[in-house]
């Protein structure tokens, strides 16, 4: 598969070939679905948590005597049905983490490149330096090449002007090639690779 490489101008750079065991699949919803569950479920903390019936600091004296009163059988304030009493079932601290093997994750995020790649959704430039680091101009040089809403994916270090002037534009986000993941794929319109980029995903997928 062969694409044309821009610069961040907007200019021809020629062109490059892209490997169709990773661009050029045929997307599979199935394993991508699994990487972002996976990955979603990763990152949450797990800190949520209720008190229970045992965490509540009430009274434990029986409320009223056991008959003859026609109400229901009860033996502590603190118990879920009461106002003030324990909650029933209620989330605990946990992990929400749970495995999926390597190979899946691989080839979800060849699926995840190639799904950007068969909606044209794909961009490769030669590389992503600027003289300054303003973010005016270089939000003048997205507009002309279209980006609104794009991930944009350099090589081993972002170059520092590059970093900040992209930090303060909105719906953009910009990581090393090392960072690339399925979520922040499809979460964003456009992907953007560096040539330096592409070759760190081939070298990294043979």
């Amino acid at each position: 598969m062969k694409l044309d490489v821009t610069t961040l101008e907007g200019t021809s750079a020629g062109s490059v070939e892209l490997d169709e065991a990773i661009f050029g699949l045929e997307p599979r919803a199935d394993l991508i679905q699994r990487c972002v569950r996976w990955q979603l479920a990763k990152r949450r903390v797990g800190t949520h948590a209720v008190k229970n019936r045992s965490d509540i600091n009430r009274t434990r004296r029986k409320i009223y005597k056991q008959k003859g009163t026609g109400n229901a059988r009860h033996g502590a304030a603190s118990a879920p049905q009461f106002r003030g009493g324990g909650r029933a079932f209620g989330p605990q601290v946990r992990s929400h983490e749970h495995d999926l093997p390597k190979k899946v994750r691989a080839l979800a995020l060849r699926h995840a490149l190639s799904s950007k790649a068969k909606d044209s959704s794909l961009i490769v430039v030669d590389d992503v330096r600027l003289d300054d680091a303003k973010t005016k101009s270089l939000r003048e040089r997205f507009g002309k090449m279209g980006l609104e809403n794009a991930l944009i994916i350099g090589g081993a270090e972002i170059e520092t002007n590059f970093q900040r002037a992209a930090r303060n534009i909105p719906n953009i986000d910009v990581l090393p090639v090392q960072g690339i993941n399925v979520y922040d794929i499809l979460r964003r319109e456009k992907l953007v690779l560096t040539k330096a980029a592409v070759d760190a995903l081939e070298a990294r997928f043979k």
